[in-house]
């Protein structure tokens, strides 16, 4: 078969396309034809030797993200068959070999395509949902009637956390360019914030999550949280200086916040 393979880190200059061997389905594995791939942050850091790269091994077939066609069932696999669409994020943070015509992983790390999801649309889907899922449910455990400022929202992660939060009833704040601030509406959001001409800060206030999707707005969105509300840093996680920040005399009510929640903060791979 034909896969993607880096046999160094590098720009895309590493990357060639070669005839590799066909992997075989273990049991409760299944092999899936791959009809389309997503491309995330963490793919193009991994090639550089950042994101994941820690894990890898040489020669590495990049890519996670991947919707196909189950083309072969494995010994044991009961809950899929041959024919059946499916999208998945196999085997992450371990190397998946997504990049390729064909993949193997277990059949409880595949979901079925929805029939109105193209492969396309669906390849997309697997590391920028799952991010903000865990985001919005896991960490923050959004709850009907809060105010939910989200950063970057009109991008991979951020639009479906927009709709995530207004799924879960929050009042949802966005930020993103003004272009797509009709967008962003469509999807679920009450307010949109244009940062290139607004301070965030100086547009809202008393909100109870606040999710960074850039990283270097978490300092500024410290100022809009409500005593006691939570802040997740979705990019690389959080500066151990945000404490510090969190319990100056304005901010003093945030202390308990700053304790309560810190254990619970991912660091995210997008």
């Amino acid at each position: 078969m034909r896969a993607v393979t880096i046999k160094e880190f590098g720009g895309p200059e590493v990357l060639t396309v070669e005839d590799v061997a066909r992997p075989e389905p273990l049991p409760t594995e299944v092999l899936v034809r791959v009809h389309a791939a997503g491309v995330n942050p963490v793919d193009w850091k991994t090639r550089l030797g950042h994101g994941m790269a820690g894990l890898q091994t040489f020669p590495l077939i990049p890519g996670w993200d991947v919707s196909g066609v189950v083309e072969e069932v494995g010994f044991g696999v009961t809950t899929l068959r041959p024919g059946d669409e499916v999208y998945g994020m196999p085997w992450f943070p371990r190397a998946a070999g997504g990049y390729a015509e064909y993949v193997t992983a277990p059949a409880r790390q595949w979901a079925r395509k929805p029939a109105t999801v193209g492969h396309v649309h669906a390849a997309a889907v697997p590391l920028a949902a799952l991010t903000a899922w865990q985001a919005l449910v896991d960490t923050a455990q959004v709850r009907a009637g809060q105010r939910v400022l989200i950063t970057a929202a009109a991008g991979g992660v951020g639009h479906f956390a927009v709709q995530f939060a207004r799924h879960l009833g929050a009042h949802v704040i966005a930020t993103a360019g003004a272009p797509r601030h009709p967008w962003l509406k469509e999807l679920g959001a009450e307010q949109t914030i244009d940062y290139t001409a607004t301070r965030v800060e100086d547009a809202a206030a008393d909100v109870d999550v606040v999710i960074d999707l850039v990283g270097d707005a978490s300092p500024r969105t410290l100022k809009v949280l409500r005593p006691g509300g939570l802040l997740v840093g979705v990019p690389g996680g959080v500066s151990p200086n945000w404490p510090r920040r969190a319990r100056r005399p304005a901010c003093a009510p945030r202390r308990s916040w700053w304790s309560r929640t810190a254990p619970r903060w991912p660091r995210s791979p997008a």
